[in-house]
């Protein structure tokens, strides 16, 4: 998976490292979703403060075209780590949502119609004439 690194902010530029580490480990398993990463840090307001520093992340997968989060916290770490968190929930759903997995729940749809077919075939315990044994007195009354 290549990463990609853009920050026009010589604090975030500082940030290059630790991000491309982030996404690796991050996306490890799911990098054969996706041969691409950017990851664009930016300050929002400059140096007023506050919840201003800007990651987002482009994602460029296989099946769904480009998966795009955005995530803002007040320094570049929690901004980094919470546009990861909901870039990994997107990247699976998305391929969750894809036709990927839609083969394999029909064939579940298919199998449970089956089996509750064949279910309501057979007789029913209760309202056959048979007396289970734990049901049967033990004495003579």
């Amino acid at each position: 998976m290549q990463v990609v690194f853009e920050s026009r902010d010589p604090d975030g530029a500082k940030m290059r490292d630790t991000a491309e580490r982030r996404v690796k480990f991050v996306m490890r398993r799911l990098s054969w979703l996706m041969p691409r990463a950017t990851v664009h840090l930016s300050d929002v307001n400059g140096p007023r403060g506050g919840i201003d520093k800007r990651c987002q992340l482009e994602l460029k997968t296989e099946h769904s075209g480009t998966v795009v989060v955005t995530s803002m916290a007040h320094d570049w770490r929690g901004a980094l780590e919470g546009a990861l968190g909901r870039a990994a929930r997107a990247l699976v759903r998305s391929w969750q949502r894809s036709g990927k997995q839609a083969a394999g729940r029909e064939r579940t749809r298919e199998y449970s119609r089956e089996s509750r077919r064949e279910y309501s075939r057979q007789p029913n315990a209760q309202t056959t004439n048979a007396t289970p044994q734990s049901y049967k007195l033990g004495f003579d009354g």
